[in-house]
């Protein structure tokens, strides 16, 4: 049986950090993220930019939700300043090509039931046409989810309610 201390979900955090101007202090910066079993995925030290004899530091990792609190207070303990701290979360982002008679009620009603379907970060769509009387348009749709698997979900609404109407539907690579 296995036995180790509960970290809670893993999330990505970036934080930007100052510390004093002598040698040592980005080891002593990045040491204790190991201490509470994160997991460093960058670090860039900044040494032109300078704040009160103070080099800043900025630090990507991943670390368990519930050690976030225990790693602020190990660099309150070395004083390390933490100017900014924030959760990072990576997005998919796939573009789909709609051909046919679509307007701005249908796609309205496809992100609908996309976002019945699945939760998306960010969405951004734009038409063209040859002549707003003619029923053939173009419309660029391009989404931004943050899990991969989501993108599987959109496919398979589109490519249904478009074969319903009988619109053409081209998913980007």
């Amino acid at each position: 049986m296995a036995v180790g201390r509960s970290i809670g979900a893993k999330m990505i955090v970036n934080a930007e950090l100052f510390v004093n101007d002598l040698p040592g202090q980005l080891i002593g910066s990045i040491e204790p993220i190991s201490m509470v079993d994160g997991n460093i995925l960058g670090v860039v030290h900044n040494r032109d930019r300078i704040v009160d004899h103070r080099i800043c530091v900025n630090v990507t990792f991943e670390v368990g939700d519930r050690q976030l609190e225990r790693l602020k207070e190990l660099w309150k303990a070395r004083d390390i300043v933490i100017s900014s701290l924030g959760s990072v979360h990576e997005t998919y982002t796939m573009d789909y090509i709609l051909i046919g008679d679509v307007n701005a009620q249908y796609i309205e009603g496809l992100l609908k039931k996309i976002n019945e379907a699945t939760t998306l970060d960010e969405v951004n769509v734009s038409y063209s046409s040859k002549s707003v009387r003619t029923a053939s348009h173009t419309s660029l749709i391009t989404v931004k989810a943050r899990y991969e698997d989501n993108l599987d979900k959109i496919d398979a609404i589109l490519r249904r309610e478009c074969k319903k109407a009988n619109v053409t539907y081209v998913r980007g690579v």
